[in-house]
């Protein structure tokens, strides 16, 4: 069990020890659970993206960085960030979630896992800088519990779909990565509300060909609710003490559920030690992932310690490995 020095009123290891954490497993799916997600997901690929590029922003680690905005499901603008390869064509593509924090820029994202890649990096509706929209709170806190009265307007199901719209977005602005075109599979990656966020987007769109998920939030719900942390969470075990009607529409968005349709390879990054994103939640996703898959044990996530940035560079390492061998051997 990993133990650190902190100030929490909580354990956040929870007590669970690596063998107790590769034991926890995924709630049931409702009856139309699949079909549910099918529906989105034929919606969202309905959408007219029609992308538009901004001025260049900023050239390093071999790609161009432009803005970018799209349209995704019910006319919403999305804005974010295009990487596009400094010489020749695009050999790969990547969709690249945040954290439940938005996106002030493409940061550490960049360098791509791959050489002679292109990537969309969305900020998904609600979050800063470029995905704020009037009535979506913009605090992970308020924004969780957003349209969470009724599964067809809670705003985790449209999050997912600005994930699917980016990258059919991407694929107009890079049409030598279209499946028309014969371009390859496209990745995904993501951490923490990110990582949630594409365990319930991967498993209904062929478009993509593998996917790393470090942290992810939304694994395995009932068990969320009784676990204090510091993240989104909380915002949702407090309204579940009030509306505990709120069981009805969960099931629908637990990632840990998901992760049971999940075929493509999957990397997952879940930490021993997480104050934000509870643990068991998290292996609750790998341990349920129904296609090839490989676990990356964290010491610590959501938290600063002094093995904090040697953890980051084994992390990309691992991707960078993960994406070539599924990528590249796909090619």
């Amino acid at each position: 069990m990993a133990s650190f020095e902190h100030d929490f009123p909580f354990d956040p290891a929870y007590g669970y020890e690596l063998q107790d954490l590769l034991r926890v497993p995924a709630p049931a799916a409702p009856d139309d659970f699949d079909a549910f997600w099918r529906e989105r997901h034929q919606e969202a690929r309905k959408v007219a993206t029609e992308p538009e590029l901004g001025p260049l922003e900023e050239e390093r680690d071999g790609v161009r960085i432009h803005g970018v905005t799209f349209t995704s499901v019910g006319g919403v603008r999305i804005g974010g960030w295009v990487a596009l390869p400094v010489e020749g064509a695009a050999e790969y593509g990547f969709v690249i979630g945040h954290g439940y924090g938005g996106r002030e820029q493409p940061g550490p994202d960049v360098p791509l896992p791959l050489p002679r890649a292109a990537a969309i990096l969305p900020c998904v509706r609600g979050m800063k800088s470029r995905g704020l929209h009037p009535g979506i709170p913009d605090v992970s806190a308020a924004h969780v519990l957003h349209g969470i009265e009724s599964r067809d307007t809670y705003v985790i199901g449209d999050c997912v779909a600005d994930l699917w719209c980016a990258a059919s977005a991407l694929h107009e602005l890079v049409p030598e990565l279209a499946p028309e075109r014969g371009g390859p599979a496209l990745g995904y990656l993501g951490e923490s509300f990110g990582g949630g966020l594409g365990a319930l987007a991967l498993p209904w769109d062929d478009r993509f060909g593998a996917g790393q998920l470090t942290v992810p939030t939304f694994g395995n719900h009932p068990l969320r609710l009784t676990l204090q942390c510091i993240g989104s969470g909380e915002s949702v075990r407090a309204h579940h003490r009030d509306h505990p009607e709120v069981t009805e529409v969960l099931p629908y968005f637990d990632a840990a559920t998901a992760a049971t349709r999940l075929e493509v390879p999957t990397l997952v990054a879940a930490a021993l030690f997480d104050p934000s994103v509870p643990p068991p939640g998290q292996f609750a996703v790998h341990n349920a992932l129904a296609g090839e898959h490989e676990l990356h044990v964290l010491n610590a996530g959501h938290f600063e310690y002094e093995g904090t940035a040697a953890e980051a560079t084994e992390l990309r390492a691992a991707r960078q490995r993960f994406f070539g061998e599924r990528l590249g051997r796909a090619r």
